[in-house]
């Protein structure tokens, strides 16, 4: 099982297998034909509230992971989670993000929980 993380800016590589958007929204500036996503599961993003606390830099990295996995309890999330891990399970997948810093970003927590 492989799995990555990478800008959805950045061209995409025949190494990423399935590519899934894993940001709840559409990447700006950024056509559907170029980013070349095969995936677009929104339930796996954070909630759009857990984002914006987030991004006001009120809390840490640690507590906004430890947020958004508990966000990852609900069934539609589950059931997204699982059909991830499959794709994974049966070749590589590449989680995007248009995230700055990727790093620190859900789509690295959303590596860790499948790659577990």
């Amino acid at each position: 099982m492989s799995v990555r993380v990478r800008r959805v800016y950045d061209p995409p590589e025949p190494a990423d297998g399935v590519r899934v958007l894993v940001d709840r929204l559409w990447p700006r500036g950024l056509s559907k034909d170029a980013a070349r996503v095969d995936e677009w599961p929104k339930a796996l993003t954070p909630s759009t509230e857990l984002r914006r606390w987030y991004h006001t830099g009120e809390g840490s990295y640690e507590e906004f992971a430890e947020r958004y996995e508990a966000e990852l309890t609900a069934p539609e999330a589950v059931e997204l989670l699982d059909r991830v891990r499959e794709l994974a399970r049966e070749g590589d997948v590449t989680l995007l993000t248009a995230s700055k810093t990727p790093e620190q970003s859900h789509a690295t927590v959303l590596a860790g929980l499948l790659e577990s």
